[in-house]
């Protein structure tokens, strides 16, 4: 999902380009008082969530116990931005948002969503059991506008069968050697009738470059959120590695139209189907793997940098109260019961439970609550010999090893400047070095506007 660049009203129009005031002082909760022992009234409106599954529904209903006459409504559907943005600006917005934790910085300093100093306070919410890179998310300029929820890590994924008869293991492919996976990728790729068969690996641009960036001892942006370094020499290192990758298969539209073609969550997915070798991929895949095609012969490590170390990217979601939310008390109280230790606790327990009930695994759960996450851990496989036990450790070491990206005021144009000039090197239309110097211009511009524009308030 991204930041419209246009809006259907002048007044979205007005909010995109941060005529609301900053938000600083508070004042559109100023007649909220927040206390975790009132009893509360009124419909709390919730945008962008969706009660789609065991997980959501057991924290939903949980939260709807403890708003107690209070009602829940969640308007159908992911979040469209755009909507949100246009409801706020009008004066009409919905009493809670469930949003990606990387739009939070954005829709904090264009004054669509409020700090939740006084949320936390009165409601009581622990924000020290928050993985501090969630947290790190939802901060802007030291203020708190969400809380996080989920948590998202990658994991290298294989087929251990293809790695064997290659003569590999799942360490040529866990990006501790960059040479090795160039190997591994020649090995384990196969060709039929002069088309690919097999992808040997597939290094998934252009969504992971902060990923391979990282892993190469750099950030796509400074830690204060100001500096775009897309043109740094590490950061074009990576490109030029990640997308060497593609060109000794044919180049990036063979292994895209081989990866597209897979039955991604069906039981003919690539690993089981043998289609593909080995790939950095979020965690969340392991639950699907395991439940579609649990006799898929898998390997897993978690993804590591340069020097051997455990790395992921973490993102996820985040609940934040929109300026002018008619229920802000509801709201956060909604927010901290979906998020609290016990919640997350009694959604596992019954996942657990269901997955025993249809001979599955229970294969963990990754939330931004510490607290949460080392108690379920406890409740899911991470000793035994087998492949999912080693994945469901590798997600959890992975998870302990993260880097986000600061929140920011521009943080939708920064990726986009970022993606678009891959995708252009992908394409052959650039060469690395010449698209991230270009993607290096466009982002700090949308920077420099975006922080000059916070900054006058």
């Amino acid at each position: 999902m991204r930041l419209a660049r246009t809006t259907g009203t002048l007044a979205a129009a007005c909010l995109l380009a941060a005529c609301a005031q900053g938000t600083g002082d508070s004042e559109e909760t100023s007649d909220a008082s927040f206390d975790s022992e009132a009893n509360l009234s009124g419909t709390v409106q919730v945008m962008g969530f969706g009660a789609g599954d065991e997980i959501a529904t057991v924290r939903l209903e949980r939260a709807k116990e403890e708003l107690g006459e209070a009602q829940v409504k969640l308007i159908e559907g992911d979040l469209d931005i755009q909507q949100f943005l246009s409801s706020v600006a009008s004066g009409e917005p919905p009493s809670l948002v469930y949003a990606e934790r990387s739009q939070i910085g954005t829709f904090a300093s264009r004054g669509a969503v409020v700090p939740l100093t006084d949320c936390i306070e009165g409601e009581g919410i622990d924000t020290s059991l928050f993985r501090e890179s969630a947290l790190a998310e939802v901060t802007f300029e030291d203020e708190v506008y969400g809380i996080p929820e989920f948590n998202v890590v990658q994991l290298t994924q294989a087929n251990a069968d293809l790695l064997e008869e290659s003569g590999h293991t799942i360490d040529d492919v866990n990006g501790s050697d960059w040479d090795a996976i160039l190997a591994a990728n020649k090995d384990l790729m196969k060709m039929q009738g002069g088309d690919l068969a097999t992808i040997g690996y597939d290094s998934k641009l252009p969504e992971f470059l902060p990923l391979w960036a990282k892993a190469n001892g750099v950030d796509l942006i400074s830690e204060d959120g100001r500096t775009a370094q897309l043109d740094d020499p590490a950061v074009v290192e990576a490109l030029e590695f990640a997308v060497s990758v593609y060109d000794a298969q044919g180049g990036f539209g063979e292994v895209k139209a081989l990866r597209d073609s897979a039955d991604f969550f069906g039981d003919g997915n690539q690993f089981a189907s043998g289609s593909l070798g080995a790939m950095p991929m979020e965690q969340w895949y392991v639950n699907v793997l395991n439940d579609v095609s649990p006799d898929a012969p898998m390997a897993f490590d978690t993804v590591r940098d340069l020097q051997g170390e455990p790395i992921a990217w973490a993102s996820g979601s985040a609940w934040a109260i929109p300026k002018g939310s008619p229920d802000p008390e509801a709201a956060c109280r909604m927010a901290r019961v979906m998020t609290e230790t016990d919640s997350w606790m009694a959604a596992a327990e019954e996942r657990a439970s269901l997955r025993e009930k249809e001979g599955g695994l229970f294969t963990g759960i990754l939330t931004a609550n510490e607290e949460a996450d080392d108690a379920i851990r406890e409740m899911a496989p991470t000793d035994g010999d087998s492949a999912w036990s080693q994945a469901v450790a590798a997600m959890y070491e992975a998870n302990d090893h993260t880097f986000a990206m600061p929140a920011n005021p521009a943080g939708d144009e920064f990726e986009q400047a970022w993606q678009d000039e891959v995708n252009k090197v992908l394409t052959g239309d650039k060469e690395p070095a010449d698209a991230l110097a270009d993607a290096q211009q466009a982002a700090q511009d949308a920077l420099d506007e975006a922080w000059a524009t916070w900054d006058e308030k």
